[in-house]
């Protein structure tokens, strides 16, 4: 079993320690600021000690060589302290944001490493959310706490000195609180963690919504869904606000009740230290010392409690990112290289049945795509064709049986060295918020402008990038929305042909194009799978009729395969769907 499948991520002290790495290169401003926390903590004590002799020796005695110097004193303090809680802040505020930056980096390390089927299993609203607010909240159990714990606490111990220091019995007074308190704060700790658990997943449908909201537009305006998503929006909104005002409460209730026991506490202790002044030797300085360092204890105390729920809040926060930071890369362990030209590829009783189904997507398939040739995967919608080509870049890795490329198992191949060799052209375009040529370019080392500009014009898309203002350092958007769907498609073409990866997948690549631009861009696709081995998930049989071999598939099974004119003439399946689609009988 892997080691870390076995950590407690509800444990603080497993968090911490997972929390420690990200530490580890900011020791010394840690350090740095937790000197500079100690110091402003003992400021606040140092303070009550200088009201004893300030109202006994000024005030009842009369003493001015005292009191000269005593603003000078006070001033200093303040000064001294100042000074310290700026390196304070400073220095926190840097360790936290290197802390994010280092977190976010992982975890977008590990998107880029998990698993394709991830994405389809998880929710992305929550995904984006683990990275934007889970780590930045992280920073709450990580060092925000500590913050506060330590320059609060120092604050607490000197002030619990000095008040032994006057008077030993009527300090221990203050801790009979100290147990209540404990169990206040572990009580609304618990209540308060299931609604920080439960507002994270709640915070991550929101963004799934609000994504959701901005990919669509055009089919939510179109079908008029508008109303519904600010409907589907607002419960969910109503839903965090519940659940916002619910830890707020339980936040409120648990420092009220600390607030009350500790003035009560303190009223006992006033009372007892009256009685003292009045009848034994406890003076007006030794009143007004204790008086002050009790009231001073009164923000930090109620600092460190309500760090309880920022801590828990920060404990899911961490708990959620290292929950996904352990999450398993794809599989690849294998160490051989695959160079180009690759040999045939070969599908040997392949099985596919992706996780939680009980249906087979691919069913114990047998296919041979001989190098530089054409095989199309035709077959009605669900029909296995897609789950079939995604198996041969190893997006999902078979359930049974086996497949091979030049004879080697691509289990066996480097993950990176596998998709070197490949270059794929989905329905689906994915353009990156960036110029044309970046995204023409994406993945490829050392091209040039002419290289970019060779591959525009055999996909067809130089006609207009030229006519563009900016040309090829023109910005495409967000999701390539400034370009129309053509251009875009022919974007994505003119990238897998800079590429000139030996291995093609089309996933019905000319789709989106005009008349015209099909016509272009499918004789510039033509030319470019001569000599190299081409996948193409057909749609529209037109595009394939002189394919090498067309594969008919159903229900994740071959049905029938072989060229155009014999499949027709078996008046098969395939001649089925090629009448169905042009209209004949």
């Amino acid at each position: 079993m892997d080691k870390r499948t076995v950590i407690d991520l509800n444990s603080p002290r497993n968090i911490y320690k997972l929390l420690f790495p990200y530490m580890r290169g900011l020791l010394k401003y840690f350090f740095i600021s937790v000197l500079a926390m100690v110091v402003v903590g003992f400021t606040g004590p140092l303070f009550a000690s200088l009201l004893k002799p300030i109202i006994d020796n000024g005030f009842v005695e009369k003493n001015m060589d005292l009191m000269r110097w005593i603003p000078f004193e006070i001033v200093s303090l303040f000064i001294f302290r100042g000074i310290a809680n700026y390196i304070n802040e400073y220095t926190s505020a840097y360790i936290s944001n290197k802390m994010v930056q280092a977190i976010q980096r992982d975890l977008f390390a590990k998107l880029m490493m998990i698993p394709v089927s991830y994405y389809q299993e998880n929710n992305r609203g929550r995904m984006m959310s683990r990275i934007i607010n889970d780590a930045r909240g992280i920073t709450a159990a990580g060092f925000d706490v500590i913050t506060v714990f330590a320059k609060d606490g120092v604050t607490v111990f000197g002030l619990l000195i000095w008040l032994f220091y006057l008077d030993w019995q009527l300090t221990l007074i203050t801790f009979i609180t100290i147990p209540l308190i404990g169990w206040c704060v572990k009580v609304i700790n618990k209540r308060i963690r299931k609604l920080a658990t439960k507002s994270q997943n709640d915070l991550g449908y929101v963004m799934q919504i609000l994504s959701e909201s901005i990919d669509g537009t055009k089919v939510i305006r179109i079908y008029g869904g508008q109303q519904y998503e600010q409907e589907r929006l607002e419960k969910t909104n109503r839903t965090l606000c519940s659940l916002a005002v619910r830890r707020q409460s339980y936040t409120s209730i648990g420092s009220a009740v600390t607030q009350l026991l500790i003035a009560t506490s303190l009223s006992i202790i006033l009372y007892i230290a009256a009685n003292r002044a009045v009848h034994s030797g406890f003076t007006a300085g030794d009143f007004m010392s204790f008086l002050s360092a009790m009231l001073m204890m009164f923000d930090p105390l109620k600092r460190i409690t309500n760090m309880s729920a920022v801590l828990q809040t920060g404990l899911m926060a961490a708990s959620s990112v290292f929950s996904f930071l352990r999450e398993p890369n794809e599989k690849n362990s294998g160490v051989k290289r695959l160079s180009a030209p690759t040999g045939d590829i070969i599908f040997k009783n392949v099985t596919l049945r992706y996780p939680n189904t009980e249906k087979n997507a691919v069913n114990n398939l047998n296919l041979t795509v001989k190098q530089g040739t054409v095989v199309a995967l035709v077959g009605e919608s669900g029909c296995g064709k897609t789950s079939t080509v995604n198996l041969i870049p190893r997006f999902y890795d078979i359930t049974s049986g086996e497949l091979t490329i030049n004879d080697i198992n691509i289990k066996d191949i480097e993950l990176e060295s596998l998709r070197r060799q490949m270059a794929l052209v989905s329905q689906d375009v994915v353009l990156f918020n960036d110029t044309i040529a970046n995204n023409i370019a994406y993945g490829a080392a050392n091209v040039t402008e002419s290289d970019i500009i060779h591959a525009a014009k055999a996909a067809n898309a130089w006609t207009f990038i030229e006519n563009l203002p900016d040309g090829l350092k023109t910005e495409v958007g967000d999701q390539g929305m400034k370009l129309s769907g053509g251009q875009r498609q022919r974007i994505a073409i003119a990238r897998a042909l800079l590429k000139d990866a030996p291995i093609l997948i089309l996933d019905e690549a000319t789709s989106a194009l005009d008349t015209e631009s099909e016509r272009l861009v499918q004789s510039a696709l033509e030319e470019l799978m001569k000599n190299r081995t081409t996948i193409v998930i057909a749609h529209r049989l037109s595009t394939i009729e002189n394919a090498d071999n067309i594969v008919v598939m159903h229900q994740g099974r071959i049905i029938e395969q072989g060229k155009h004119a014999e499949l027709m003439d078996k008046n098969g399946r395939y001649a089925f769907l090629h009448r169905m689609q042009f209209g004949e009988k």
